[in-house]
């Protein structure tokens, strides 16, 4: 194209021009010269339509821990027949666009970097210490300076109450108050903006469509003992997510709101990073995946399969088991673990994704509805509904704050982990068998793309 342009401008009218009025040949010389100049210093411009110059190609970066899953089209739906629940949720065909998905579900130490943020930005603000933020930019906004080290004994007194005090104070020991940990983000309802915001004559206020968000982030580790009765699992309350061992298993004991505010919470901090060094961003946020995304994902390319590994048996040709679920009644540890093993046990499916069968069932970002698949559309199909958590619109009908639920988990028989399988828990209840990973959806055709 720049040939093309410096082409036409060598044959411009006022370069001929010049090229015609110069006499002799020193005063030709030093016309040519001056021609170059004015040439050089100014822009290409030819008055033809070119586009805006200077953009330079990009290309949707591999966010650590992800795998590219391609678009494509797949059956949803269940594997086995079942002609009753044919009627209800029919096998339907549909067309996911390619999206980035973590490898492996969310785990304890991941999350902990999450919880680590949060505390952090609170003692932050607590100090109100301006050597701990940078300073206020033309819009009087003020943000944390994270290069800046915290020097928490220093402060200690000064965070007091960041801790548990008194009588709720246990063997003396110095520990945060988790009902202290909130996180404050915002979404933007794309949604109620494209149904509500109709008149492009008269735009609404689009702060109509921001919404405010606020959440607890701590994990309710109590879930443990709340899930099952008559029954001792108090270990695992006390050291599952703190303790190293621990480090590399999926996180369990978050609700769905918490889910969501660590994909909102990822999707700041690395836009963070792009914009503080002066790159394009990704664009595209960390989110839940949709359940139809998830079971695309979880089936690995392959048509029909009943497990991910393809199927349709739980164990291989040595009789081992090749997922973390309930095999046998009494018998949880058949399969390797009693409770969950590493996020990144098992073999991966084709698209080298770990544990979509088993170990923790997995938030999607979908309402439940018995009927879904005969509700949704046929390209990226989504049910969405998202109810507050706390405040206006939190007291709604209950059946709303359903949200599907994929891939069985430590606890459940085998029918739970098909790929097909859905069931649901309310998005305010913590459990220890649901957890969760996060996609980013691919800007762009297909990452073989060179153009």
């Amino acid at each position: 194209m720049k040939r093309k342009l410096m082409r036409v401008i060598s044959e411009n009218s006022f370069v001929k021009a010049v090229r015609n009025t110069l006499g002799n040949r020193h005063v030709r010389v030093a016309g040519i010269i001056a021609a170059v100049a004015v040439l050089a210093c100014s822009p290409a411009d030819t008055g033809d339509l070119t586009g805006v110059q200077g953009r330079r190609p990009w290309f949707h970066p591999q966010p650590p821990g992800t795998v590219y899953i391609p678009s494509g089209t797949f059956h949803t739906g269940q594997a086995a027949q079942d002609v009753f629940q044919s009627y209800i949720e029919p096998n339907k065909q549909m067309t996911v666009v390619a999206f980035w998905m973590d490898e492996t579900e969310i785990t304890n130490n991941e999350y902990r970097q999450f919880v680590a943020y949060v505390i952090d930005s609170i003692a932050r603000y607590k100090l109100d210490d301006d050597q701990y933020f940078h300073p206020e930019d033309e819009e009087g906004t003020r943000l944390i300076n994270y290069d800046k080290d915290m020097d928490w004994e220093k402060h200690k007194e000064d965070l007091a109450d960041m801790y548990y005090q008194g009588n709720e104070r246990f063997r003396g020991k110095h520990q945060i108050d988790t009902r202290k940990l909130m996180y404050k983000y915002q979404w933007f309802d794309y949604v109620s903006a494209a149904n509500l915001d109709r008149d492009k004559y008269a735009p609404m206020d689009r702060s109509k469509f921001i919404k405010d968000e606020e959440t607890l982030i701590y994990p309710d580790t109590l879930c443990w003992v709340r899930d099952f009765t008559y029954s001792y699992n108090e270990p695992m309350a006390r050291v599952y997510f703190w303790h190293p061992k621990y480090d590399d298993y999926p996180v369990v004991g978050v609700n769905w709101h918490q889910a969501t505010a660590f994909c909102a919470w990822r999707t700041i901090r690395k836009s963070s990073y792009w914009e503080m060094n002066g790159y394009l961003p990704n664009t595209e946020d960390f989110r839940l995946p949709s359940e139809y995304e998830w079971e695309y994902a979880a089936r690995g390319g392959r048509i029909g399969n009943k497990y991910p590994w393809g199927g349709p048996y739980t164990r291989n040709s040595k009789g081992c088991m090749l997922a973390n679920f309930k095999p046998l009644r009494g018998n949880y540890g058949a399969d390797g673990g009693v409770y969950p093993v590493r996020a990144d046990s098992y073999f991966p499916n084709d698209y080298g994704l770990y544990n979509m069968a088993g170990n923790v069932a997995e938030w999607t970002s979908t309402h439940w509805e018995v009927a879904n698949n005969s509700i949704v559309h046929d390209l990226n199909g989504q049910h969405y509904k998202r109810v507050p958590e706390r405040g206006a619109g939190a007291n709604v009908d209950i059946s709303k704050k359903r949200k599907v639920i994929r891939g069985g988990s430590w606890k459940d028989v085998a029918y739970f982990i098909e790929n097909g399988a859905r069931t649901y828990e309310y998005q305010d209840t913590s459990k220890s068998y649901v957890g969760f990973r996060c996609v980013q959806t691919y800007i762009g055709r297909s990452n073989k793309d060179r153009k």
